[in-house]
């Protein structure tokens, strides 16, 4: 009897095949799994985005292909909404992008990044308080201030209507634009873009219907040749030299697909669908060029930025020139002409100054203080030493530096002139292409530390950075103020009682006119006597505590009740503004005016500045400066 022993080399080679077998197993599923993610990831983030802002999904099987929005939601519409959406959209065309799409543009600030909006700050949207002003919402990062918007009765239906509901939404982009506008040589390019758009009506219904495979084909194959070649292409110039024969194509493909019998309800639907992602588009790019339009105002030039850096690098390369003792005793003497500007922005100071003292019938009686911010402080430190201005002297103080009393332990920070964009009726019950738009400039926080700043002095007179003087500013020094204190142009076309639903009916009156910075006058004595510093910072916290925001949004109101009936009234004259956003100022006021003031978005030392007014601001440049050469200013 033989006994049988197992072999383990067969057991082991078994053993072995499974293992085997698992890992091919996993490593084929390991390379599955991925590929399978990679080619859905494909469809739907990688593929070429044609023109209109959506691809198509085919299936193997005849169906209907589903758009896919490009960076934007799919959105439905109930079946009662789809059905009268066109007529909707025709008389009254709202903005319909979805809520997280550039929809913080409205509103607009003269220094520091962009603020956020709300959706009511669109005119399809707005929602008029009982006084018919709206309230600009508050944001935290907002370092100049919002606007009010003033509508009695909002319409959107009309054409006349169409440019002024766009200047409340989007301010001084709307203005700039339309000075702006090319003729477009795109009469092709049109043309496919229409046939384009009847093609994709049409190609969901025919791809459904198996008869007409080839014909599915031919629409989709010609739809992806045009979606290919739009998408490269914005004029007749940029088209290739084939371009007709594709045209005629899809000519016959979409003669081909209208005598097909259809349904009816599939293409009208197909077409209010493509209608509604197409004004999508539209409203999109128009906020993304907002947006890259408020980018460009409120970004320092990179020839400004360059001039900053130089002189600060030169600062402290070179020997460090010593001021005259007579000058530190002039920056206290309070007989002499004391200007006062705050600014981060060195050829904009220079050129307040210089425009000052060639004006003057005495400059030797003239004493400029530049408050800056530590950033700008070497850089302007250095080019008023280097540069003369006759016998003007000039003082540059680091508001970051100064050691006050009332702001022991809390940092000082420098904020500049707040701006605010009001839109307003001229007469009573007007329409909407009466609207009037104004940028008036107030106060900012750092202002209502000058009577501690300048401790010695009794007056001076403050400048904001953009600003011009075309004649002799002494007159102002022998102005009779009496129990005033603010020597300032007045804003008598909007009462404040017309805006009491944003500032409140505490403590202003409502025949009161809003007044405006740029040049003012300031008793110091008597603002002292006042107390107006500690009024107004007592406000600025009543303001905060009462509603969410920031602090510079609370300073509309808290600098028009600190002032309430201490304004002292310049005459008109004085001042001509809306440089930096009216396109339609008079000549000749613009020759006689003693000041000019650039208020608005587009300031003379930025490319988007309107360029009829950029020669009053540019001949009061030093441009015989090197460094202005090397960061190619103004070349």
């Amino acid at each position: 009897m033989k006994s049988v022993v197992p072999s383990s080399s067969s057991s082991g080679k078994r053993r072995w095949r499974g293992l085997a077998i698992a890992v091919l197993g996993l490593v084929i599923l390991s390379m599955l799994v991925p590929l399978a993610f990679l080619l859905g990831l494909h469809n739907i983030a990688f593929h070429s985005p044609p023109s209109s802002g959506y691809i198509y999904q085919h299936n193997t099987s005849p169906s209907t292909p589903k758009p896919m929005p490009i960076g934007r939601h799919n959105r439905t519409r109930p079946k009662e909404e789809q059905s009268n959406h066109v007529e909707e959209l025709i008389t009254k065309f709202k903005p319909t992008l979805p809520k997280d799409a550039l929809t913080n543009y409205a509103r607009e600030d003269k220094n520091g990044t962009i603020s956020g909006g709300s959706n009511d700050d669109k005119l399809g949207g707005l929602k008029v308080p009982p006084n018919s002003v709206q309230q600009p919402p508050l944001s935290s990062n907002n370092p100049g201030g919002g606007h009010i918007v003033e509508v009695t009765h909002p319409k959107t239906s009309t054409n006349d209507e169409s440019g002024k509901s766009c200047e409340l939404t989007f301010g001084s982009y709307c203005l700039w634009q339309l000075e702006h506008r090319e003729d477009m040589k795109d009469a092709m390019i049109k043309k496919l873009k229409d046939q384009l758009f009847v093609a994709r009506a049409y190609y969901p219904s025919i791809a459904k219907l198996p008869a007409q495979d080839k014909l599915s084909r031919q629409l989709k194959q010609n739809i992806q040749e045009l979606e290919h070649v739009l998408s490269e292409s914005t004029t007749d110039a940029d088209l290739p030299p084939l371009i007709e024969k594709k045209s005629q194509k899809m000519e016959v493909a979409i003669s081909r697909a209208k005598s097909v019998t259809v349904d009816c309800n599939n293409v009208d639907k197909k077409l209010r669908q493509i209608f509604d992602l197409t004004e999508d588009e539209a409203d999109f790019h128009m906020k993304q060029s907002a947006f890259l339009y408020k980018l460009n105002v409120q970004t320092m030039p990179k020839s400004l930025h360059c001039l900053s850096l130089k002189l600060t690098v030169e600062y402290f390369k070179s020997s460090h020139y010593e001021e005259e003792k007579a000058s530190a005793e002039k920056f206290k003497d309070s007989s002499l002409h004391h200007y006062v500007i705050f600014s981060k922005n060195v050829l904009a100071a220079s050129v307040v100054i210089n425009s000052t003292v060639m004006h003057a019938r005495k400059s030797r009686n003239q004493v400029f203080h530049v408050l800056t911010d530590g950033q700008n402080f070497y850089a302007m430190k250095l080019w008023f030493l280097r540069n003369n201005y006759k016998e003007a002297v000039i003082q540059v103080l680091n508001v970051e530096h100064l050691n006050l009393d009332s702001q022991k332990g809390d940092p000082l920070h420098l904020s500049l002139p707040e701006e605010f964009r009001v839109s307003f009726h001229d007469v009573d019950n007007p329409s909407m292409s009466q609207i009037r738009t104004e940028y008036i400039s107030i106060f900012s926080h750092s202002h209502y530390l000058l009577p501690e700043i300048f401790s010695n002095l009794n007056k001076i007179v403050v400048l904001d950075e953009d600003v011009v003087i075309q004649q002799d500013l002494s007159a102002l020094w022998n102005l009779q103020m009496g129990e005033k204190v603010n020597g300032a142009v007045q804003f008598c076309s909007v009462r404040l009682g017309r805006l009491k639903s944003y500032l409140g009916e505490k403590g202003l009156s409502p025949n009161s006119c809003a007044w405006m910075s740029g040049l003012n006058v300031i008793d110091l004595v008597r603002w002292r006597e006042l107390g107006l510093t500690q009024t107004y910072q007592r406000l600025i916290k009543e303001q905060m505590s009462i509603q969410e925001g920031s602090m510079k949004g609370s300073a509309w109101r808290a600098s028009m009740v600190t002032f309430e009936n201490k304004i002292f009234p310049l005459n008109e004259s004085w001042v001509v503004s809306g440089l930096g956003h009216d396109y339609v100022i008079d000549t000749q006021a613009l020759k006689t005016a003693q000041v000019l003031h650039y208020n608005g978005k587009m300031k003379p030392w930025l490319d988007l500045g309107i360029p009829k007014y950029k020669s009053y601001w540019k001949k009061f440049l030093n441009k015989e400066d090197q460094l202005l050469s090397e960061c190619n200013v103004y070349s």
